[in-house]
């Protein structure tokens, strides 16, 4: 376990891209457009690739359609990089996903928070512990509040089992007390908000962030990587001030646009990648539409310039 857990531990410090998950014509999940997304983002370099995602439409997906995206991407990876299959919604169908997608070849289990509205914040915390004592792989949590105690992160925290926090809540005063009482840890704190929050998170103390932007353009997901890497704060502002339309437009109608921004972006590239599933929003407005067009064009012609 402690070679898997470092392995894990490695790929969290990197970029964890989120695929989506393409539909065909019919509306069922296009295995082929998925694997052959998957092989370029090995290829790209992405670090860790958590399948079945809320990028990649979790909680719209069947269970059996969540098990096709693990399979496909596990397969597709090759090994060529870290896969964390996304598990969630009850804590036993999160430990069946999770034991299945651990026999496909699974490196790790990414928990998505529970989503129950009657939840308690230390049992949402205990969901994670049990995923976590459960999995023979090393687990990720997925904490999506900013309701935990710092005493139920330290909690997790100290699992032996888990080997990162998604921390995606913007109360930063929270992120720095909580990483200043786990010190005596090993479990990685990950910037769970995307390339804009990651500066400040680094600030903080975290390492790594996730990425949608890494669907469409993942070099530019690279650039600031490697600028936060290097400490440089000023380069990776200005890298992040050339996407902030792409990831405004993404957090339109209370974020119901953040798949739907990404899966366009795709289709002006070049490969149809299907709608939204409802309740996301299926399709951006013309003008929304036109806003990010001009987006992907512009940072398409920066990136073959910088090649």
């Amino acid at each position: 376990m402690n070679a898997a857990m470092d392995k894990v531990r490695r790929a969290l410090t990197g970029i964890s891209g989120v695929p989506v998950t393409p539909y065909a014509a019919d509306g069922s999940v296009d295995t082929s457009k998925l694997s052959k997304l998957i092989v370029g983002l090995a290829h790209a370099g992405v670090h860790n690739l958590m399948a079945a995602g809320n990028t990649g439409e979790f909680f719209t997906l069947t269970m059996d359609e969540v098990r096709l995206v693990h399979r496909t991407t596990i397969k597709a990876a090759d090994g060529k990089a870290v896969v964390s299959a996304a598990v969630g919604r009850s804590l036993s169908e999160a430990k069946a996903l999770a034991r299945d997608a651990i026999a496909e070849g699974a490196d790790a289990i990414m928990g998505h928070h529970p989503m129950d509205p009657f939840a308690g914040p230390s049992y949402q915390a205990k969901y994670f512990l049990d995923l976590a004592t459960s999995s023979t792989v090393p687990v990720i949590a997925y904490v999506r509040s900013d309701n935990f105690s710092v005493s139920d992160f330290r909690q997790l925290a100290r699992h032996q089992n888990i080997a990162g926090i998604k921390f995606a809540s913007s109360n930063l005063m929270l992120l720095a007390e909580v990483i200043r009482s786990t010190k005596d840890t090993p479990t990685i704190w990950v910037c769970g908000l995307a390339e804009g929050w990651a500066p400040a998170f680094y600030a903080m103390g975290a390492r790594g962030f996730t990425s949608g932007l890494v669907n469409v353009f993942p070099e530019r997901s690279h650039a600031i990587y490697r600028a936060l890497e290097a400490g440089d704060f000023e380069e990776a502002r200005n890298l992040i001030d050339g996407i902030a339309g792409f990831e405004a437009l993404r957090t339109k109608y209370f974020n119901g646009a953040n798949v739907t921004v990404v899966k366009e972006a795709i289709g002006m590239l070049g490969t149809d990648v299907g709608k939204v599933r409802i309740p996301g929003v299926e399709a951006l407005s013309e003008t929304e539409r036109a806003e990010l067009r001009e987006i992907v064009e512009r940072v398409k012609a920066q990136a073959l310039m910088a090649q």
